[in-house]
């Protein structure tokens, strides 16, 4: 005779006295549970904050949250659909098409019809394509939802004019250290016992959050996971045993510009320091070193211009030396031409001397130049005076003739004005000393 099998309540654990809840990361477990519980976006749910003012009046309209990662924005949608009692419904954008979104409106409407309001929460909004992301519009305008989408992306680039015009943006930011202290003070309640860090070791692991609410508390978690008995970490010790966390950086979205643009402005403000921490970011997350290299000749001609004009062959030279040597050593070369750029003499005056005559060769048009400076192959052109009264500078005493080079209906033009500083001092005391012969010649 078979044994009996046991019944669905036979449960061994249960009988042993061990059955327990499923494991829940930390993250989940101190998921806030109200608005006010929310860290680090007090301009957004504190006393006056966006949103706190829009409950006391007991309206909301459709949002858009945009922030990094793990800085609470599927959390306050969640919070907010439970403070004005809407039903929460949420998508996302990478698992979602056009048939699911008609299913969610077609449910939102029908639970209208019986009287309860529905908060869709959008994940990802930025991913669905235009067509997508037009078929919002209707059920935001008749009321049917109350859309707040979350994008880490910036929405003036990544969503519809038209969808921007019904919703209101707020910015999530992230966390400080601070507000990521505060999340670890939490844990430590919660859980009863202390991270098992020193000062610098704790310090260090909120830097590894980057920001990141959700991070900081999954790293905290590991930690504890990771300590013996009366074991307390410090900084080294911590970084070997977590391996780090790779910085927050995608080479197509706002961190790569943000980057760039701080290295680019460091550059301009003389900052080697800062330019160099910059620099470092980016290739410690992974940049292109040949995107950098080219960035780099870009500020030479940029921002350094004729002020030193070994400044881009310097550069040019740093992206050769790329070439020829490859990553890591490489990246030196590339440092080296950061410093010196930021060290050099300032002067965007070439770059704003293009930018005049480029305007200006668009605005006047097709003039002919003056005839004087017109080669004449033909004896049609000699007759029609091509050539004539044509100067040779070298046969002056001084080289320089003086002779007018513009066309006669658009007069001379000042475009180029070196600055009196670095090695375009020395070129405006030429301008200056040929000005004078000019005005002597009457050219």
């Amino acid at each position: 005779m078979s044994p009996k099998r046991p019944q669905q309540s036979d449960n061994l654990f249960a009988a042993a006295g061990l059955e327990r809840e499923a494991p829940r990361p930390l993250p989940d477990r101190l998921r806030p549970r109200t608005l006010a519980e929310v860290v680090g976006q007090d301009h957004i749910v504190g006393p006056d904050g966006a949103l706190t003012r829009m409950l006391e009046t007991r309206t909301l309209g459709s949002l858009v949250f945009w922030g990094p990662p793990g800085t609470g924005k599927t959390t306050v949608a969640r919070l907010l659909a439970d403070a004005t009692e809407l039903q929460f419904e949420q998508i996302s954008a990478v698992f979602s098409g056009v048939a699911d979104l008609k299913k969610v409106f077609d449910a939102a409407r029908a639970r209208r019809e019986m009287g309860k309001g529905t908060l869709l929460f959008v994940d990802e909004v930025h991913r669905f394509n235009k067509a997508q992301q037009d078929s919002f519009l209707p059920v935001m305008e008749d009321g049917t939802v109350v859309m707040v989408g979350a994008t880490t992306e910036n929405p003036s680039f990544e969503l519809n004019a038209a969808l921007l015009s019904r919703a209101r943006v707020l910015v999530f930011r992230s966390l400080d250290a601070a507000a990521i202290e505060r999340l670890f003070a939490h844990a430590e309640d919660v859980e009863g016992k202390k991270l098992p860090l020193d000062a610098e070791a704790r310090a260090v692991l909120a830097r590894m959050a980057d920001g990141d609410g959700r991070a900081s508390l999954t790293l905290a978690e590991e930690v504890w996971r990771s300590a013996r008995a009366g074991e307390v970490f410090n900084a080294a010790q911590l970084q070997d045993i977590l391996q780090r966390r790779a910085p927050i950086y995608d080479k197509s979205a706002d961190g790569h510009y943000n980057l760039i643009s701080a290295l680019h402005k460091s550059v301009r403000g003389s900052d080697p320091d800062a330019a160099l921490y910059y620099l470092c970011r980016m290739f410690d997350a992974g940049e292109d070193p040949l995107f950098l290299a080219r960035r780099v000749v870009r500020m030479a001609v940029e921002d350094i211009g004729l002020a030193d004009p070994q400044a881009l062959v310097i550069c040019n030279a740093a992206k050769d030396a790329y070439d020829f040597l490859g990553s890591p050593e490489g990246e030196l070369a590339i440092a080296q031409a950061v410093i010196y750029l930021a060290t050099a003499p300032k002067s965007n005056a070439a770059y704003t001397a293009y930018k005049a005559a480029m305007a200006t060769a668009k605005r006047a048009g097709s003039l002919l130049p003056p005839k004087h400076i017109l080669n004449a192959p033909t004896g049609l052109m000699k007759s029609e005076g091509y050539g004539s009264g044509y100067q040779y500078d070298h046969d002056t005493p001084e080289g320089f003739s003086g002779q007018n080079y513009f066309p006669d209906a658009l007069g001379r033009q000042t475009f180029y004005d070196p600055p009196d500083r670095g090695f375009e001092r020395e070129i405006r005391k030429r301008l200056d000393y040929w000005a004078k012969l000019r005005a002597a010649k009457g050219g």
